[in-house]
């Protein structure tokens, strides 16, 4: 499961700078090199270290670490919404991703001037979510309107449900409110999914703050604390170009136990409600992403459709076992459960399953 990350940003917040730190972040597992699939596109492997504690016990050939992709999305200033910049190019890209990351900016520096003027990292946020609203409220209407006009032909409960549900999203819009921050109902969501809506992606906002702030807690007014993650842009880009023994000790110089970077994939997993999973064995230890409450047949179908078709059980253990004891340690301690179609995945289960072809 492959995941795909927007980052946007007003000019001259730091963004550039942190998706290079991304695209030249050193990647330690060589059987999975960083790749860029076109300029603007970086894959980065997901960092757990459960995998290399796995592969070592079951002598595994390679490691293949899960990964998410991470699109630099450029061309966002005020007006966007109405063609400044790249406008629609740049929705149409924005589009597509599963969560946005908004870089925004708290670091002072006169030889760098704020578009605004100022550094007020709340009225980037402002900025950025009105343009979002904009373009969506032109979404909403279009689907209003074809809606209303069916109205014509009679009513129906659908419709009916259809044009409050629009008009529910469309006064929101009109209040500034995200529609990701409202509750709806799974057969509402499903239908807001169909309309692409911007604002309905979940949304982390990374603050790029000085060197000297890097370390230093961040709060941003009506946004969750788990929702933020402070980054010194400047520093990510410094640390990508060291050897991995060298990143450890200029971490530790600043206060830090882990980058920015990797406090980001960890907090894009947690918005996304995503866990892993773990298969390991001579020819490879590989983590698996599913949703959290995936049952144990849609955990295998993400190794093979035909794994979930033909499911007869999961032999599972948690992976703090199987690398105390190894697969056969953990089968004779009792360690290795048996499960069957209606276990729901833990994060850090080491799975083995048996089906029918």
């Amino acid at each position: 499961m492959s995941l795909t990350i927007g980052i946007v940003g007003l000019p001259n917040v730091g963004k550039s700078t942190l998706f290079k730190a991304l695209t030249s972040k050193q990647i330690d597992i060589a059987n999975y090199p960083f790749c860029t699939i076109e300029p603007n596109v970086g894959v980065v492997t997901v960092p757990d270290e459960r995998l290399t504690a796995l592969a070592a016990v079951s002598k595994s050939a390679k490691i293949v670490p899960t990964v998410i992709e991470f699109l630099d999305i450029a061309g966002l200033v005020k007006g966007a919404s109405t063609g400044e910049g790249l406008g629609n190019k740049f929705l149409a890209n924005i589009r597509e991703v599963d969560a946005i990351v908004q870089v925004v900016r708290a670091f002072a520096d006169d030889d760098i001037v704020h578009v605004a003027g100022h550094i007020d990292p709340a009225e980037d946020i402002r900025t950025i979510n009105v343009e979002l609203m904009l373009a969506d409220l032109e979404t909403v209407g279009k689907h209003l309107a074809a809606a209303e006009s069916k109205t014509k032909s009679g009513m129906t409960h659908e419709l009916t449900a259809q044009l409050a549900l629009l008009r529910r999203v469309r006064d929101a819009l009109t209040q500034e409110v995200l529609i990701s921050t409202l509750t709806f109902t799974d057969d509402e969501w499903l239908y807001i999914k169909t309309l692409n809506l911007l604002t309905s992606k979940p949304m982390i906002y990374v603050v790029n703050v000085s060197e000297a702030q890097v370390a230093e807690p961040v709060t941003l007014s009506g946004i969750s604390p788990d929702r933020i993650v402070p980054i010194c842009a400047k520093v990510e880009a410094e640390l990508s170009e060291l050897p991995a023994t060298e990143r450890v000790e200029y971490l530790q110089s600043l206060g830090l136990t882990q980058s920015g970077l990797d406090q980001l994939i960890v907090a894009s997993y947690r918005l996304l409600n995503l866990l892993t999973f773990l298969t390991s064995g001579e020819a490879e230890t590989r983590a698996w992403t599913v949703t959290a409450g995936s049952t144990a047949p849609q955990a295998a179908g993400k190794i093979h459709t035909d794994f979930e078709r033909g499911f007869i059980r999961a032999e599972i253990c948690d992976w703090k076992d199987f690398v105390a004891y190894g697969e056969v340690g953990c089968r004779e301690k009792g360690l290795m459960r048996i499960e069957g179609k209606d276990y729901i995945m833990r994060d850090g289960d080491v799975c083995h399953f048996r089906f029918n072809v």
